[in-house]
This record gives structure tokens, sequence and C-alpha cells, in this order.
């Protein structure tokens, strides 16, 4: 059932506040789910943006859509109990054009919708949720990513860089899979731009050119300090959503 999540310190007081779906199957033992009411209610008092956010299981995201909303935010906690249900919520930010984050597992599963529907790899899968498909395009790292720290570099002219506002950051991780680089030159030939590595060259971001926000970290960045000042990549996402809620409004 969508729920609307509770906002520390101020409740709703707008009819047309931007409207954010927060795809993931929320757990108590997912660290970056117990940060989010903080996260949101810091953007709403720091920042002044207001925001309603509803959490959307993925489950329900596989069976009734997330049309409506004007920000999708795809949260780390995969194995997620409906890949269906992930994947329609990538697309759906995708194609109608709705901002989009994805942190961790979303960041993974952007990558994947991408592949299967852009691409044409229909037969693309993720390991963790299907260890012997033969088209591997997300594998278990080599060394786990779990609870480390790690240098990301940020292409210049990227939005992940303008947000950022630097070449390069230190960021949290809490992630054992990423993408199959053997895959990075038919992703890039149909449109996903990797906008950030980390110093070996592994990828880090990726982005859309052209779409209003599209921007998926392997990192997260919902773990960036005690969880009450957020992330630039989480403020820009943010402002994006109020940037989309203000031109519905104004075409109604």
């Amino acid at each position: 059932m969508t729920t609307a999540l509770p906002v520390t310190g101020q409740e709703a007081h707008t009819a047309r506040a931007a409207r954010i779906a927060l795809v993931g199957d929320r757990s108590p033992n997912v660290r970056s789910h117990t940060r989010i009411p903080g996260l949101i209610g810091a953007l709403r008092e720091r920042e002044h943006l207001d925001l309603e956010a509803y959490w959307i299981p993925t489950e329900e995201a596989a069976a009734q859509g997330v049309d409506g909303f004007d920000g999708i935010w795809v949260l780390p906690g995969s194995p997620y109990r409906s890949e269906a249900g992930a994947l329609r919520a990538v697309r759906t930010a995708r194609e109608q054009r709705i901002p989009f984050l994805g942190t961790c597992g979303g960041f993974q599963h952007a990558v994947l919708e991408f592949a299967r529907n852009v691409c044409g790899l229909a037969d693309a899968a993720h390991a963790e949720n299907d260890p012997t498909a033969e088209r591997q395009l997300i594998v278990p790292l080599a060394c786990s990513l779990v609870g480390h720290e790690g240098a990301v570099r940020l292409e210049p002219g990227t939005l992940a860089r303008e947000l950022l506002g630097t070449e390069r950051s230190l960021e949290r991780y809490h992630c054992s899979y990423a993408l199959v680089e053997d895959y990075l030159g038919t992703l890039r030939e149909h449109g996903l731009h990797f906008s950030g590595t980390d110093d070996e060259g592994a990828v880090r971001v990726a982005e859309l050119p052209g779409h209003p926000f599209f921007l998926a970290t392997l990192f997260q960045p919902e773990l960036t300090d005690a969880g009450t000042r957020p992330h630039p990549v989480i403020r820009g996402f943010a402002a994006a959503a109020v940037r989309e809620a203000a031109a519905a409004k104004t075409a109604m």
C-alpha cells in the first residue's frame, strides 16, 4: 500500500507540493531507508522545498506503476521483492521525463532497464536476481564496497559535476554489485553517459543527457554525514521535482 512519508517538524501545507515516489521495499534494517525521513525534513526546512514523499513497494510499482509523481527515486535495498517494479519505475521516469534518482540498487536497475529497453539487450540480467542468466550485466564486485568510502572523479560539463561542484569527491558505499564494463560501449552508443568513475576508472555515476534530471549513482548519497544535511545529488533531485510540480501546475 502506498503510504505518505512522515516528515519531521513540518506537515504538508499546500495542495501542490512536489510528490516524490520512493520506490523500494522499506526496511528498518536498510540504513539508507532510516535516513530518508530526516533528509526529506531537511529539504523542506533548510532548503524550503515543498515536498511530499511516498513509499512505493516494488510489488506495488510493478502492479500499479508510478505515474503522476513529480520525482521518482529508486532506493537501495536490493534484491527487491519485485525486479519488475523497480524497472517499471525507472522506465516511467525515463520515458515520461520525470526527474529520476537511482542510488546503489537504483543505479544498477537504471542501467539494466536502459540495456533492456533502449539497447535491445532483452536478456540482460542482474546476477543478484538471476545468477544463472547467460547475459550478466550486473555482477558481484571482486571487492565488496559494503561500508567503504571511495573517491569519485566527475567529468566536466555533466550534471553530476554541476551538482557536486568539484572534480573529485569522497563518497560512501554499501554495495556488492556493479556493471560489467564490456557493455559500456553499447550503453554509450545508445545515449547513456557515464559521468563519474573511481580512481581506477570503474563506473560510479550514470546520467541521461537531454532528460530534465536523470541521475544514478552506485554510491549512496543518503549516507553522507549524519543524515540531516542533504547531499548535493539529493538536493538537486528534489529541486528538479519541485520544478516539475510547478510546471505541471502552470500547465493546468
